[in-house]
């Protein structure tokens, strides 16, 4: 490593934490502290209301990530600037596109660790903190049901229609069903009563508790206790299925779960198209966010480059007004990709290209000054 990337990345470090720790306790105040204080005025155990801002954490901290690299390259640069330390690189016939090398390098960095974020502990702490919201519910309110409702088709045709009084994603299991089989003419030929269905680590739904079988035509009643009879199609669903019906947020699925998911909702010719535009819209999120690293470091260090010494507070509003029109540009594709204007993967990665063409705009116009 050559003394310039050295220097550039000692500057960079100290203020990128710096920037996570603040934007970080912003989001938490400003998205949940309602909802934790009054978890506490309701008489919720302090250790459960810690337990879930611990859970919220990586999924706030994935988002920060890319944010602090912004702040970071204009408190950095903002500085190097003032103390004119960046003339004398340049003098000593340093490029500016060169001094931007390690931007971009800490940029990617970031950005691998908000994608590890995102993949590997988002996912797991926001069911988890789902969960344990649903738990809360539970012993201040009562008991909440999750009622649920999904169409089985199998080529293109109406199998049957799975309707559950309860679901609960962590034990993977559904009570009070009520699956409706179809014939040929899409009338109901059978109706299932079942107290709970459970999904099996063999990815298959079993009884528990016992099932009945009642014929449309007034026949007689079939009792049966853990497998199901041939009358009754395979139950093409999984609890991630029913998870993403009412999930709106997107972080407790990974990458890799929302790719399934797609591709079962593409297959089901009930399935709502923007739903799909929306799961497809978050899929590609997954990795254009954490690219925001990249983005906000090559934008923030040009435009850092011409100011004065930059304090925290014009830094730090600097970056919010960069961020909002980022995240407007973000919000306004994610719309015009559920109303089918765009394909998704191109309303996802615009910013992005933005971004970009707009740093190397401003590389160019530094260098040439």
């Amino acid at each position: 490593m050559k003394r310039v990337d050295r220097w550039v990345l000692g500057e960079l470090f100290g203020p990128w934490a710096f920037g996570v720790a603040m934007f970080t306790v912003l989001i938490l105040a400003g998205s949940f502290l309602f909802e934790l204080t009054r978890y506490l005025s309701e008489g919720v155990s302090p250790a459960m209301v810690v337990e879930l801002t611990v859970l919220l954490l990586p999924g706030v901290m994935a988002k920060t990530f890319p944010m602090a690299v912004l702040l970071a390259t204009l408190l950095a640069f903002g500085r190097l600037s003032g103390d004119s330390e960046v003339v004398a690189v340049r003098a000593a016939g340093v490029s500016l596109k060169r001094v931007m090398a390690p931007v971009a390098a800490f940029g990617l960095a970031v950005a691998l660790l908000a994608f590890f974020f995102t993949e590997r502990l988002v996912p797991g702490a926001t069911q988890r903190a789902v969960d344990l919201r649903s738990q809360i519910d539970a012993d201040t309110e009562g008991r909440v049901a999750q009622p649920r409702s999904r169409p089985i088709y199998q080529d293109g045709r109406l199998q049957a229609y799975l309707t559950a009084r309860d679901f609960d994603f962590v034990d993977r299991t559904l009570t009070g069903v009520t699956i409706t089989v179809y014939g040929a003419n899409e009338e109901p030929n059978y109706y299932v009563f079942a107290n709970e269905l459970e999904y099996t680590d063999e990815e298959r739904w079993e009884l528990r508790g016992g099932a009945r079988l009642t014929p449309a035509d007034g026949g007689s009643v079939v009792e049966f206790d853990r497998a199901f009879p041939s009358e009754v199609p395979r139950l093409d669903v999984t609890p991630e299925d029913l998870l993403a019906q009412a999930l709106r947020d997107l972080d407790a699925l990974s990458m890799a779960e929302m790719g399934r998911q797609i591709a079962r909702e593409k297959a089901n010719p009930a399935a709502s198209p923007a739903q799909i535009a929306n799961l497809e819209f978050g899929y590609w999120n997954k990795l254009t966010v954490p690219l925001g690293a990249l983005v906000f470091g090559l934008v923030g260090a040009p435009l850092a480059v011409r100011n004065h010494r930059a304090s925290t507070a014009s830094g730090f509003w600097l970056s919010v007004v960069i961020i909002f029109a980022y995240m407007l540009v973000t919000n306004v594709m994610s719309i015009a990709a559920q109303g089918g204007r765009f394909p998704a993967a191109f309303a996802s990665f615009t910013p992005t290209v933005i971004g970009l063409v707009v740093a190397f705009w401003l590389v160019q116009t530094r260098e040439a000054s």
